[in-house]
């Protein structure tokens, strides 16, 4: 089984940044793909940035000159970097895992953590 642990989320002014960190734990032997969606009150979930194991990112147009995705394949950890945050981006923060490649050689599907709050005040 994999769990993913996130951390680094908290309350800061606007303008301030947040650095998360997601780990990936369990018996892995790659993870294809990791990232980070939120869900703000109210709101569905959304994409916030990936990255691939070759490093190809993605980004919501929200965030993009603000965030930095980032990743240790060596230790399956996924960071994000978020600069001049904004109340808007106030939301619970969600790491994301997809085709993780087992040691056994089982390929599994799409992992979430269990979340961190990201409080940005005005």
């Amino acid at each position: 089984q994999v769990q993913l642990v996130e951390s680094g989320g908290g309350l800061v002014a606007t303008g301030e940044s947040l650095r998360l960190s997601c780990a990936a734990s369990g018996s892995i032997f790659s993870i294809e793909t990791m990232g980070w969606y939120r869900q703000a009150p109210g709101k569905q979930r959304e994409l916030v940035a990936t990255i691939t194991s070759g490093a190809v990112i993605n980004y919501a147009d929200s965030v993009k000159g603000r965030f930095a995705i980032s990743r240790d394949n060596a230790k399956n950890t996924v960071y994000l970097q978020m600069n001049s945050l904004k109340p808007e981006d106030t939301a619970v923060y969600y790491c994301y895992a997809n085709r993780v490649r087992l040691s056994q050689g089982r390929e599994e599907y799409r992992y979430w953590g269990q979340g961190t709050q990201v409080t940005v005040s005005s």
